[in-house]
């Protein structure tokens, strides 16, 4: 999510697009000046179209009228808002960007974002209306089953709070290692065992936002499999350089 003084909108995407697509958002700045902010990691993928002035990414600029992709997000971002944003973006699902495209697009831009093609996305100017609609219409147009989806595998790893091997989850699907690490590789970006430990932090990161008095971190750490509560804390500050009592 963007932190700051900035407007942030989103909207929810049609039933028939939902289990693939997460939300349409919109944000804009109503700062005067450029300021730092921080976006935490989601495990998504999205597609910004950027209408307004330039906005400065730890990775690559986001220029103005351009269309940018940002790979599987582990990590968290630093970017420099400017005055007057405007984004638009496209949130898919981990798993769901290969229904609309080539999932070959994702090949090596985990946690990074390029540059995309604007002819495969809808046209967003200044006086854009009914942006929901617009969005859903487009992306219902795409829709399509891609060959070798990966649903089945993260539906097990979201079930389980990212508390199963890699291994494990090969058996339990009656599939091979290498299989799982082909479509991993291929529908996020990311190999089977990275999104699974992605997947245990944010469990027990949710947990810790929403412990009782008697549960202590270390408690939180052992239920989700990590050796102490150093380990967990160090594995938090690795997806979103803060400490657990910073997030």
């Amino acid at each position: 999510m963007f932190m700051g003084q900035v407007f942030y909108q989103q909207y929810s995407p049609h039933p028939v697009l939902s289990p693939y697509i997460d939300a349409f958002w919109t944000v804009t700045g109503n700062n005067t000046i450029a300021v730092p902010d921080k976006i935490l990691p989601d495990g998504c993928v999205d597609i910004i179209l950027n209408p307004g002035p330039a906005f400065i990414t730890d990775t690559v600029p986001l220029l103005q009228d351009q269309v940018y992709l940002v790979g599987t997000m582990t990590r968290y971002k630093q970017v420099i808002r400017p005055p007057d944003t405007r984004l638009v973006g496209i949130r898919f699902k981990p798993g769901g960007f290969s229904f609309f495209y080539d999932p070959s697009f994702l090949k090596d831009i985990a946690d990074k974002t390029v540059q995309f093609d604007k002819k495969l996305v809808p046209f967003i100017g200044e006086g854009t209306r009914d942006l929901p609609l617009l969005l859903n219409r487009f992306f219902a147009e795409r829709l399509s089953n891609p060959s070798q989806p990966v649903f089945p595998y993260l539906e097990w790893i979201s079930r389980l709070n990212g508390s199963i091997t890699v291994s494990e989850l090969a058996r339990y699907n009656f599939v091979s290692i290498r299989r799982l690490e082909r479509l991993f590789n291929l529908h996020l970006g990311v190999s089977p065992k990275e999104f699974i430990n992605f997947v245990r932090y944010r469990s027990a990161l949710e947990k810790i936002r929403n412990r009782s008095d008697q549960e202590t971190l270390l408690r939180i750490a052992l239920e989700y499999g990590y050796y102490d509560h150093a380990h967990l804390s160090n594995e938090i500050k690795k997806y979103t350089g803060s400490s657990p009592s910073g997030i």
